[in-house]
């Protein structure tokens, strides 16, 4: 009767706090909601997904409920529908994880039945149910949400410069390895994108004059006359792997148009790099990350969009570990216990602080020493790395709630104090 009592008054709470609730189940065309009006009501319906039909919603609901907060639930935090949700100051959204969605679904649907619907009723419920453990969305300010855009953006354009790299490199091994030889593993540099540009194939460039081979390498700071004699002369010993010409027909074509789509790319990814260094120098936070071991102008500024400037988003540094997925998950039952790593974690967060980690041991001399340690005790690269992260978060959360920038010498000092075998 008392746990009763508890949740009856729990539930009278979260209903005092928010009249009106929504779950709404998001869709590429069209939107389904189900709406709990003050008399308990249930309303549904679908929104189509386009900026009219989602205004006018908007307008109706405040006509309907004027001057009342509404509470809405939805399995997303990104996208065009929650680029609208975050406008509406009358709206607090809830985002719903897909998984605990799921699992809520699974439970009371045994059979996998599955519609918009009735979807929507599912985050409606836990909205109106569970509505205490969950966290509405809380948006950084405007200077870091476009720094952070800014750096996924330049991410997803490398991992695609990447992707098409390869693709280059495939295509010179079946005709053109010397192409991969001269140009280097960076097939996306001007040195290899011009070499394939101006000399698409063995056969082109072979029949250039070694003057004109002389003037090119050296327009691209190759100017050593031992490295140049070396080049001139593997060229001219050079044999082609094939002379089919539908082969080569085909490749030359291939890597014309790769060689433009990286040209383009590239041009790209130094715009996005210079826009961050500018947004980077002007945010407040720039001193907390700009000096930091190994972080350098590429994982400074995802180190600061990690954290963002909303001091009461990461209450500890436990909860910032746990949310980027560098904390590692322990589960227990009966007298079995194991560990493994979060399954459910932002990607791009903890790569952030993982390639950083890395970083450090080349620029940190305690982090050097204790990834050393680590290896000596059999640990793997990746799980050391992972444990070193864990440590610099710790560090860094301090560093960020006390807006003091982290300084190696006292830290360094502050370990030797401790254990003076630490460094």
């Amino acid at each position: 009767m008392q746990l009763q009592n508890i949740m009856n008054s729990d539930s009278a709470h979260c209903s005092d706090q928010f009249k009106v609730l929504i779950g709404l189940d998001w869709g590429d065309q069209r939107h389904a909601y189900s709406l709990s009006q003050p008399d308990g009501q249930v309303q549904r319906g679908l929104l189509d997904q386009t900026p009219e039909a989602l205004h006018q919603w908007f307008n109706d609901l405040q006509q309907r409920f004027p001057n009342t907060q509404i509470a809405l639930a939805i399995e997303t935090t990104k996208g065009p529908l929650i680029n609208a949700l975050i406008e509406q100051v009358f709206l607090t959204v809830f985002p719903i994880h897909p998984a605990t969605s799921a699992r809520y679904r699974r439970a009371f649907t045994p059979s996998g039945a599955k519609d918009d619907l009735p979807d929507s009723q599912v985050l409606l419920e836990i909205l109106l149910h569970h509505r205490q453990k969950l966290r509405p969305l809380s948006l950084d300010d405007v200077p870091t949400r476009k720094l952070a855009g800014l750096v996924e953006v330049r991410r997803k354009t490398v991992d695609r410069r990447t992707q098409l790299s390869n693709a280059l490199k495939c295509r010179l091994k079946s005709y053109y390895p010397l192409a991969i030889e001269l140009a280097g593993e960076d097939l996306f540099t001007p040195l290899a994108l011009d070499l394939l540009d101006r000399w698409p194939d063995l056969a082109s460039l072979k029949s250039a004059k070694p003057a004109t081979l002389k003037k090119f390498f050296y327009a691209h700071n190759l100017r050593r006359p031992e490295h140049l004699e070396q080049r001139l002369q593997r060229i001219a010993s050079s044999r082609p792997l094939t002379t089919d010409e539908a082969i080569v027909f085909v490749a030359v074509s291939e890597v014309s148009a790769l060689v433009a789509q990286l040209r383009v790319l590239q041009e790209h990814i130094e715009r996005f790099e210079a826009q961050i260094a500018t947004e980077f120098k002007a945010h407040p936070d720039c001193e907390l990350f700009r000096d930091l071991p190994g972080a350098g102008p590429t994982l400074a500024p995802r180190l600061l969009v990690a954290f963002g400037t909303d001091r009461s988003r990461y209450p500890d540094a436990s909860s910032l570990q746990k949310f980027s997925g560098i904390a590692p998950v322990r589960q227990k039952s009966g007298a079995r216990q194991w560990v493994h790593w979060r399954w459910n974690a932002p990607r791009f967060l903890r790569q952030s602080f993982h390639e950083w980690a890395g970083q450090t041991v080349v620029w940190s001399a305690w982090a050097k020493e204790y990834y050393r340690r680590q290896q000596r005790a059999g640990k793997g690269h990746h799980a050391i790395l992972r444990a070193l992260a864990f440590k610099w978060q710790r560090i860094l959360w301090k560093c960020w709630i006390t807006r003091q920038a982290y300084r190696e010498e006292l830290y360094v000092a502050m370990l030797q104090k401790r254990r003076p075998t630490a460094v």
